[in-house]
């Protein structure tokens, strides 16, 4: 089964994603906050993350740069509710595979890590 980590400040954003992955059959874990996401990547190491770029304390860009030191290989999609190119190209540049906008568009969001979790099938 394909493991996801959801990682936002907003608890209902974790919510809407956890339910709607797991009806497919995902296991999925939430974090709201990059601190939290760090903890859960080591212990649970998960497929994909869905990780917002802005958050309070540590934002999305510093918590993909220490995951990055945690697992150099798992999927990371940006999600983000203003598009900033400079944390985009900050972002690919730590390897980031894909971004997707808020707000989240179901079949957008599902397109997305249904191609990122292809070939862990």
């Amino acid at each position: 089964m394909i493991k996801m980590l959801v990682v936002d400040d907003e608890l209902d954003v974790c919510d809407f994603v956890k339910n709607f992955f797991e009806e497919r059959n995902y296991t999925v874990f939430t974090a709201l906050n990059g601190e939290d996401a760090l903890r859960i990547t080591k212990t649970q190491k998960p497929n994909i993350i869905l990780l917002d770029i802005r958050m309070k304390r540590m934002d999305g860009i510093e918590t993909l740069r220490k995951i990055r030191e945690i697992d150099k290989n798992v999927d990371v999609v940006m999600v983000t509710a203003v598009e900033d190119e400079d944390k985009m190209v900050a972002a690919r540049k730590l390897d980031a595979k894909d971004y997707i906008t808020k707000p989240l568009v179901l079949e957008e969001l599902e397109h997305t890590v249904y191609e990122r979790s292809k070939g862990l099938r």
